[in-house]
């Protein structure tokens, strides 16, 4: 395909949408509560954020639930955020396949308990088969770990003379990086207020188109992705070209 034909192809909705769930700290804190509170009230939105994405029929979802420098957070926290992700597995994955959800955890998982490890593991197979939403759950993981395992393994390629250091471009670099298997991400949110995306799926973000929300994590609801899903329906996509191009390109086609 073309990079015409590529441009011509993009959907008016995503395809693919990735969510930094900012703000559960400050939602509890506000509240008068502890801030695994608000943690474990975020878990109604993921739960709302995949039914409107099933509604519109968006095939993944990839939600930043664990950061690699989130281990810096207070001990107490972490261990609560461990405990919520165990439940959250044991309780939510049955629903999940029920409702055709494919589940991939991504990241680096050497650092979880092995019980955690277990779980995903088995969450993921119980899952693998399923065609529906891809609901990716981004856990102790970074844009920056990302680009460096995928070095390390065309690195690894080009040692065993399984590809040349001529053959490393874009394309090629591209499939070793985490969801790959994937749509190209479209659009980006952040609730919370702050305006950055903290080490968040740097080389899949290249073209996505950023949105940024004061909505904490907990309030975010379908409302608030609709308005998400139609600002990104609203803006015209060039990927490069001018906008005279791509209104040319789309004269051509019809």
């Amino acid at each position: 395909m073309s990079f015409e034909e590529q441009v011509l192809a993009q959907q008016s909705l995503p395809k693919h949408v990735a969510i930094i769930m900012d703000g559960n700290g400050r939602w509890a804190q506000q509240q008068g509560k502890p801030r695994v509170w608000g943690h474990k009230n975020g878990v109604e939105s993921v739960r709302e954020s995949v039914r409107f994405c099933h509604k519109l029929g968006i095939q993944s979802l990839t939600l930043f639930a664990f950061s690699s420098e989130n281990w810096r957070r207070p001990e107490e926290e972490v261990s609560t955020l461990m405990e919520l992700f165990i439940f959250v597995l044991s309780n939510e994955v049955k629903k999940l396949h029920k409702n055709n959800v494919k589940l991939k955890v991504v990241g680096d998982k050497t650092q979880f308990s092995s019980k955690l490890q277990q779980k995903i593991k088995d969450a993921e197979a119980l899952t693998a088969t399923n065609t529906g939403l891809t609901l990716n759950i981004a856990a102790n993981y970074g844009g920056q770990w990302d680009i460096v395992q995928a070095a390390q393994q065309a690195a690894q390629q080009v040692a065993d003379g399984v590809m040349s250091v001529q053959d490393i471009n874009e394309s090629s670099f591209s499939q070793f990086m985490n969801l790959s298997d994937q749509p190209q991400l479209d659009l980006l949110i952040r609730t919370g207020g702050d305006y950055r995306i903290s080490n968040f799926l740097l080389w899949q973000a290249a073209y996505a188109e950023l949105y940024f929300t004061e909505v904490l994590w907990p309030d975010f609801n379908e409302d608030v992705f609709s308005e998400a899903v139609a600002t990104f329906v609203s803006r015209e996509r060039r990927f490069g070209c001018t906008g005279g191009q791509i209104k040319a390109l789309m004269q051509q086609e019809s």
